[in-house]
């Protein structure tokens, strides 16, 4: 039997996808392996957006970007719509006691949150300043949650909504960016596993072996908070949740909308739930989550129910035994980052589907992306020739997605119905997409300054 009301610890980090040991990553993540191994991990658990605040604002609501409003990020243009209601929300209305620990990423008026507590400073984005990096590295931000988690008693269940500064790039002094080795034990290059779907290229290994450095330290941070909910016991009464927001913060993975951007951890450890190291390979959403904890944190006394609204739908049947509809597909989105991207894409177990509506290079990188060794790599190829306005990937025979069978004659069935079924999620949705270019949040301030006419002198 579940423990009632259980506390809730969700834990997450910046640019990770699944780089980790128990996703099968060549690193050594024993924490975060132990976690799996005392709880359960799910496989194809994929984000509607390969990017941080529209990931972010849909695991938080559980709608996608277009559907909440966050179709880009929360310290440029992009807010959540009014009255949108998130995780701490849904808890507080259960009797939770909120609590908010570094980096949350969603929103520039963190009042907007209504966390009880926020335990941290510069919480939004964290390409602020050094003090902020240093404020929300994971093992700053673990010290504080352990000694929140030592306090002698808790007079109601808990939420502690965790974010770690690590696994994003930082800017260094001559304009590149990287994952700031000063701070982190880098690896040897030459002893990294290339990634499978990037050329195996110097530079590219350069910035594997550094981003290691800051791998373990999530790893390290989240063993922490692990060992100090053990020793107070509270790891009985408490459902811990660690994610990712989207991929690695390399070309063809952050910022893209191919399996490598849009592939997030998703491990849960919950007392007689998910507490047997079980493994599940069913296509999983991440907007599945909130309805999923809100699911498991009632009971029959509770007047706790789903929200109406919701894009995304409880997978506790399946961590319980109990009769579920597995999902045939997930979507996933991109509009704006640091340019205009509109991408749609359709994902099932075996095919991929990718609608581009606008004419851009063949793949989008990042500006952090764009600006680092492993960019500089793949600039020529990749950020340069124009891409297809459609791409069909046959996911077990190009399993890299780098074969568009788009316009091959034995794919043109399969092809028509992900474009149909794609077109009709985006009308079912209300997608603005289907009205033409979506602007930024500030296009109505920025038409209207005044101009001057043509006789005005300059």
């Amino acid at each position: 039997m579940a423990p009632s009301n259980p506390n809730v610890v969700l834990i997450t980090c910046h640019d990770l996808g699944r780089y980790l040991g128990c996703y099968g990553a060549a690193i050594e993540t024993p924490r975060l392996d132990e976690l799996a191994e005392s709880g359960a991990l799910l496989e194809n658990h994929f984000v509607t957006a390969p990017q941080c605040s529209p990931s972010r604002g849909s695991f938080m609501t559980g709608r996608f970007p277009h559907v909440n409003g966050l179709m880009g990020l929360a310290h440029g243009d992009w807010e959540l719509h009014e009255g949108e209601r998130i995780l701490p929300h849904y808890l507080d209305d259960a009797g939770y006691e909120t609590h908010l620990f570094g980096l949350q990423h969603i929103t520039q008026d963190t009042d907007r949150l209504e966390y009880d507590y926020v335990h941290s400073e510069g919480n939004l984005y964290p390409g602020v300043s050094p003090a902020v990096h240093q404020a929300n590295r994971a093992r700053n931000v673990a010290e504080v949650v352990s000694g929140f988690l030592e306090r002698e008693a808790f007079e109601s269940p808990f939420f502690a909504s965790i974010g770690f500064f690590e696994l994003h790039r930082v800017e260094e002094e001559n304009g590149r960016f990287g994952f700031d080795s000063d701070h982190y034990e880098t690896d040897d290059p030459d002893a990294v596993r290339p990634l499978t779907f990037l050329p195996d290229r110097r530079g590219i290994r350069q910035d594997l072996a550094e981003m290691h450095g800051m791998v373990r330290a999530v790893d390290d941070a989240v063993g922490s908070i692990l060992d100090t909910l053990a020793e107070t016991g509270l790891d009985e009464e408490t459902l811990v949740v660690f994610t990712t927001e989207h991929g690695i913060a390399f070309p063809r993975a952050k910022g893209s909308c191919y399996d490598p951007g849009i592939e997030a951890a998703l491990l849960l450890r919950c007392p007689d739930v998910a507490d047997d190291g079980s493994r599940y390979d069913e296509l999983l959403s991440n907007v599945d989550v909130l309805p999923t904890i809100l699911d498991l944190i009632g009971d029959e006394d509770d007047d706790l129910e789903t929200p109406a609204g919701l894009d995304g739908r409880s997978f506790l049947p399946l961590l319980t035994g109990d009769d579920y509809e597995p999902r045939e597909r997930i979507f996933a989105e991109m509009t704006w980052h640091d340019m205009y991207n509109p991408v749609r894409t359709i994902r099932t177990k075996r095919y991929k589907y990718v609608r581009n509506f606008w004419h851009l290079p063949k793949v989008y990188l990042t500006t952090d992306v764009f600006a680092s060794e492993a960019g500089r790599m793949v600039r020529e190829t990749d950020a340069v020739p124009p891409r297809p306005y459609e791409e069909l990937y046959d996911l077990e025979e190009s399993p890299q997605e780098d074969d568009n069978v788009v316009f091959e004659p034995k794919y043109q069935g399969i092809r028509e119905r992900l474009a149909r079924e794609l077109h009709e999620w985006m009308g079912r949705t209300d997608d603005p997409l289907l009205d033409g270019p979506v602007v930024p949040g500030d296009y109505e301030t920025i038409t209207s300054w005044p101009h001057k006419s043509n006789s005005d002198t300059v």
